[in-house]
């Protein structure tokens, strides 16, 4: 949970970009995005295969 107290003198375009930082930095955003739709499990383990492979194949390349 984000929490974010006002400090002296802080206009509300500050406190809200401060916000919007925290909330960036906590994950919170990507959880809602991973969330908002139902993915099934063989989705979710397809693209976690793909991902993987992906950075092996950009290690391989990086290594040569």
């Amino acid at each position: 949970m984000v929490k974010l107290t006002l400090r002296e003198r802080e206009t509300a375009q500050e406190a809200v970009r401060r916000f919007r930082k925290l909330v960036e930095r906590s994950g919170i955003k990507k959880e809602m995005r991973v969330r908002e739709f139902y993915e099934k499990p063989s989705e979710t383990k397809r693209r976690a295969r793909l991902r993987a492979q992906r950075r092996a194949r950009r290690e391989r390349l990086l290594n040569k």
